[in-house]
């Protein structure tokens, strides 16, 4: 009976230690653990003893889980509060012109261009400050440079009779000036760089006058005036605005109208023509 009970007791501690080895397997441990002597074993291990009917077995322990930590919670963000923005005044669109006889005692001083060494004089306008039309050549020549008034050779007399047709007196009822003010050498057309240097003059004199109607003569005048590339067979009689207010009408310069060619006859009748939409937008009354 003695050695039945010595096999019967090895077949059971045999199940123990395959049950054993198989939790090891399904909990993923590796290798047996040593049990270990005295107090604190327990402690040492992770495991504790626990007896069963056929002896001691090692039960894993429980293991701490530490508690999460906290999560900050962001503080809340300001909502930023608007701030009332002060109404700003309008800027002005342009600055206001100087008073006319500023602006031509500054050009008649002037030598911001090589223009200023060659002159005789400076050629600012004749006519009445107040009147409701104007008109704007190209430059003076040798009789205006000599004179120091604008349109008073041939083209001028060709001009004051243009205005007289019109029913209009040419020192009293109308503005006459050119783009720039000085006479170039040899009466050449002038370079872009002596328009550019003189025309905010030419403005000026327009913003203090304020005419109803402009007629602008020749390719020069036109270009200058209205910033276009085009001819003026291809714009004259075709109404334009300055500054999209003033109306322009681009016409021929009276010297044009005074040289002989093919073209002269037709080209005076398209002149009058031009004149003529002119007086009808000032209200003046037809001519013949």
């Amino acid at each position: 009976m003695a050695n039945d009970d010595v096999r019967e007791e090895l077949a059971t501690v045999a199940a123990s230690l395959r049950a054993y080895l198989e939790w090891q397997r399904d909990t993923g441990a590796q290798g047996i653990p040593r049990r270990p002597r005295g107090e604190g074993a327990e402690k040492a291990t992770g495991y504790r003893l626990q007896a069963t009917g056929s002896g001691e077995q090692p039960v894993p322990a429980p293991v701490a889980v530490p508690a999460p930590a906290p999560v900050p919670v962001p503080a809340p963000v300001p909502v930023p509060v608007p701030v009332p923005v002060p109404d700003l005044p309008a800027a002005p669109s342009r600055v206001p012109a100087r008073p006319l006889p500023i602006v031509e005692a500054e050009a008649k001083a002037c030598t911001k261009c090589p223009l200023a060494e060659t002159r005789t004089n400076v050629v600012f306008s004749r006519g009445n400050p107040h009147a409701k039309l104007v008109f704007i050549g190209e430059a003076p020549g040798a009789d205006e440079d000599a004179t120091g008034e604008p349109f008073v050779g041939r083209a001028g007399q060709l001009l004051d009779k243009m205005i007289g047709a019109m029913g209009l007196d040419p020192q009293k009822d109308v503005y006459v000036c050119n783009i720039i003010k000085c006479r170039p050498p040899g009466n050449r057309r002038p370079e872009p760089i002596e328009v550019e240097t003189c025309i905010p003059y030419l403005h000026e004199q327009l913003a203090n006058i304020e005419p109803k109607a402009i007629v602008v003569l020749g390719n020069t005048a036109v270009a200058g005036l209205l910033g276009t590339k085009l001819g003026i067979t291809k714009v004259r009689g075709q109404w334009k605005l300055y500054r999209g207010k003033i109306p322009v009408m681009p016409t021929y310069h009276p010297s044009y109208l005074l040289r002989p060619s093919p073209q002269q006859v037709e080209a005076k009748k398209q002149a009058w023509e031009d004149l003529q939409a002119v007086m009808k937008e000032l209200g003046l009354p037809p001519k013949k």
